[in-house]
């Protein structure tokens, strides 16, 4: 298994901002909103990283063409997520890192047709900037902001060459090592 990225403490904190439009709110406050969102946008397809937030947005008939999850949820491990997926693929990404396999499965994953769970034996939240990053754009980024709600991503030219910046940073620090 070999370490594509590492996150430094700097871009952790950095990290810890949405990456997207922050929807505040009850569950039921955000899914209305995030529904509302996909009917007016009719995004290219949705990406969900995160195993409550997948669970959240399946419960409310919208289906992602990508889901990716750990079966942990705040840190603590949970039933296995039950997701509607044509493909299921298992990968190993270590807390803090992104890696050579996980990046390899997302980006086959939004090649194809067909819906595919990405299930991470490690840590999946970084694994939502190479999500951003291969997305086709028009498309929706969605993962959980704990506390607070959820952050929805449109993925644009803009987006993508933010998230590129992040990911050049982290190499960085991964060479240096």
């Amino acid at each position: 298994m070999s370490t594509a990225y590492i996150l430094t403490p700097e871009l952790r904190r950095k990290l810890k901002e949405p990456l997207g439009t922050l929807i505040r709110g009850s569950f039921d406050e955000t899914m209305k909103r995030f529904r509302d969102m996909t009917e007016n946008e009719k995004p290219a397809s949705i990406i969900s990283v995160g195993d409550t937030v997948s669970k959240n947005i399946v419960n409310n008939n919208i289906f992602p063409r990508l889901s990716i999850i750990d079966n942990r949820v705040m840190r603590k491990s949970v039933q296995s997520t039950q997701l509607l997926a044509e493909r299921s693929i298992h990968v190993k990404n270590p807390p803090g890192t992104i890696t050579a396999e996980a990046l390899a499965a997302i980006r086959d994953a939004l090649k194809g047709n067909c819906r595919v769970k990405i299930v991470v034996d490690g840590e999946e939240d970084l694994l939502a900037l190479i999500a951003i990053l291969y997305a086709q754009e028009k498309s929706f980024v969605i993962y959980g902001q704990p506390r607070e709600g959820i952050v929805v991503v449109k993925v644009t030219p803009e987006k993508k060459a933010e998230v590129a910046a992040i990911l050049n940073a982290m190499e960085s620090a991964r060479k240096a090592k």
